[in-house]
């Protein structure tokens, strides 16, 4: 079967679900953002639109569900739809298990979580413990110091854990899954040198590399860091040789198409990118690549939402139209593909050929492709 990378209209959050070639599930993050009481919210009810893939698929669990940081929109409904080892009151029918639980080192370490970010750390916590069913992003110091600190023998379970310029474990471009994940982010001296959790900068960011029929589709999974991390990352992949580490096909863009994921600077009609990620946004990207903004609609110029702190950013929004007509891909964003007014959910098949967005949610009867593959 062909892979699907899988993507979620849920206003400024993040889920992308990834259906590898041989069946298995990965789950990018899990936002439950709609409002059920707002029969106007356009929002996709995620946890009905996942179920509805699990009952199709025959199965109850992800083979890995990656929290990349526990902000609410990337964890919010956690405790809901999922079965929790860690305590009996997140287990019974109904609930969607996870064989493996991927999550950044911060996601263990810092205190005075609420709600579903608590719920996440509860059961990083725990599956360490175990030693079993977790794969802990980085190794600070800070961890070990706390594994010591908890008991926990860091030896034993260290090859539970996952440093930056490392792949995650069990997954190949030469196996049946055909698809590797390489870590770019987070960095164990970032950690280390800073007292407090930054829960962007300390985020999962991962390069995912299909293969069908001999051609690889590169996907980057940006999380939502700043321009300051994604301009280390790109000087340590440099001073490593792992320029091909960068290379995208299909970018999930940062923090929901902010101008802080490009430079300092907001700008007036258009974001100026910092060096480094002018070179990763401009140099890196293949012929015909996508970009993704898991947002809500951009802006119109002069509008209210233009003023507004929160992303997105109708400045970083010009910048990353103009730059993907002259690579010849294209620019969508979640809320507003296939319309502002019926935002839907949409997923790209992975070919021999290269990448082609699909004309609906593979949950449907019937998807096609949309258009011819664009190779990469």
């Amino acid at each position: 079967m062909q892979a699907l990378v899988n993507f979620f209209p849920l206003g400024n959050a993040d889920t992308a679900r990834l259906d590898l070639a041989d069946g298995r599930k990965v789950l990018i993050d899990f936002a439950a953002m709609r409002c059920d009481d707002d029969e106007d919210d356009q929002r996709c009810d995620l946890p009905t639109t996942l179920r509805r893939d699990m009952d199709k698929a025959g199965r109850d669990y992800f083979d890995a569900v990656c929290i990349t940081h526990t902000d609410t929109d990337h964890c919010k409904g956690f405790g809901d739809f999922f079965w929790l080892d860690h305590a009996a009151l997140y287990q019974g029918k109904g609930r969607v298990k996870i064989r493996e639980l991927w999550v950044p080192a911060a996601a263990i370490l810092e205190e005075n979580l609420k709600d579903d970010a608590r719920l996440v750390r509860a059961e990083a916590r725990y599956r360490l413990r175990q030693g079993k069913g977790i794969r802990v992003f980085s190794r600070p110091e800070r961890l070990k110091a706390w594994m010591e600190a908890e008991g926990i023998d860091f030896e034993s379970r260290k090859h539970l854990i996952v440093d930056a310029g490392k792949l995650v474990p069990g997954y190949t471009l030469n196996g049946p899954e055909k698809v590797e994940f390489f870590v770019h982010c987070p960095f164990g001296w970032r950690q280390d040198e800073n007292t407090v959790v930054d829960r962007n900068e300390d985020s999962i960011v991962m390069q995912a590399t299909f293969v069908e029929g001999g051609r690889k589709t590169r996907l980057l999974l940006a999380s939502d860091v700043n321009y300051e991390t994604l301009a280390a990352i790109v000087k340590v992949s440099r001073k490593h040789g792992n320029e091909d580490r960068l290379a995208w096909d299909l970018m999930k863009l940062p923090h929901h198409c902010s101008y802080k994921s490009l430079g300092p600077e907001r700008g007036s009609n258009e974001t100026v990118p910092d060096p480094d990620v002018k070179w990763l946004f401009e140099d890196q990207r293949q012929p015909g690549s996508d970009i993704i903004s898991p947002s809500w609609p951009i802006p119109v110029k002069g509008s209210k939402a233009d003023d507004d702190v929160q992303p997105p950013h109708r400045q970083a929004a010009n910048y990353h139209r103009r730059i993907t007509v002259a690579h010849d891909g294209e620019f969508i964003v979640t809320m507003e593909h296939p319309s502002k007014s019926d935002p839907k959910p949409f997923a790209y098949k992975i070919t021999a050929f290269g990448f082609a967005l699909a004309l609906a949610a593979p949950m449907v009867a019937g998807t096609a492709a949309a258009a011819s593959p664009r190779a990469g």
